[in-house]
């Protein structure tokens, strides 16, 4: 029995890698691919600080991003994961949130008021191409003027991988994990293209956040577990209550 990870390429492998450490068979189905944005970084804009709500942003500029002033400023990154890959690109001033967009505008709010960051700063958004919610509106609505720059796209995948179809067939999978509202999407219609739409839904589906789960069930799955905050340590301890209840 294997638990079926759908998380995006490359960090479908760290989870993986966490899975296999924790004693369990792994089948990677990465439902999303990623594609890099041009980036160019406007050197007449001004701007107070950065912010990062996922480290695909990170890795869209990265060949851009050697010896760049942008690397000084203050960076404020959703969580310890972006605030990870933030810091192996070279930014200096790293400040992670708790995890999500609430967290991290709040955290860029308690900075104003910590008299670290002005009111008034211009404040550089690096995003993907679908957004969850409007974090440069809120902070907008706050004071900030926010400029966003999409640095990369995540591409739905319409088909899971033979090995899993044949997984699913076989009952071979116990559990799923779902990371986000678009690769949940992506991986139901994926099952149903592929007729395992039953097999697929009739298993656990562990979810790093209640909107995720929202999916799911809405699908018609049974056993949705979700994470007590959205890391993958919670999602982790969310497999566990499926698996052993």
């Amino acid at each position: 029995m294997a638990v079926l990870v759908t998380r995006p390429h490359p960090d479908d492998e760290a989870t993986a890698a966490g899975l296999r450490a924790r004693g369990f068979a792994v089948l990677l189905a990465p439902m999303l691919r990623f594609e890099p944005v041009g980036f160019h970084d406007d050197e007449d804009a001004r701007y107070g600080a950065v912010i990062v709500t996922s480290a695909n942003a990170l890795r869209g500029i990265a060949p851009h991003i050697k010896a760049s002033r942008l690397l000084k400023l203050p960076l404020f990154a959703v969580g310890e994961h972006t605030a990870a890959a933030a810091r192996g690109l070279g930014f200096e001033n790293v400040i992670p949130a708790n995890g999500d967009a609430t967290a991290l505008r709040d955290l860029v709010l308690a900075s104003v008021k910590a008299k670290t960051l002005k009111k008034a700063s211009t404040l550089l958004y690096l995003a993907g191409a679908d957004l969850a919610r409007d974090l440069a509106g809120e902070l907008s609505e706050r004071g900030f003027t926010v400029v966003t720059h999409t640095t990369y796209r995540m591409v739905p995948l319409s088909s899971l991988p033979r090995e899993t179809c044949d997984a699913f067939a076989a009952n071979r999978v116990e559990a799923v994990l779902h990371y986000s509202r678009r690769s949940a999407r992506a991986f139901l219609d994926a099952a149903r293209a592929a007729g395992v739409e039953i097999s697929a839904l009739a298993i656990p589906q562990c979810c790093i956040s209640p909107a995720v789960a929202s999916v799911v069930r809405d699908a018609g799955a049974m056993q949705v577990m979700v994470a007590a905050s959205p890391d993958e340590t919670a999602l982790f301890a969310a497999l566990d209550r499926a698996l052993h209840p």
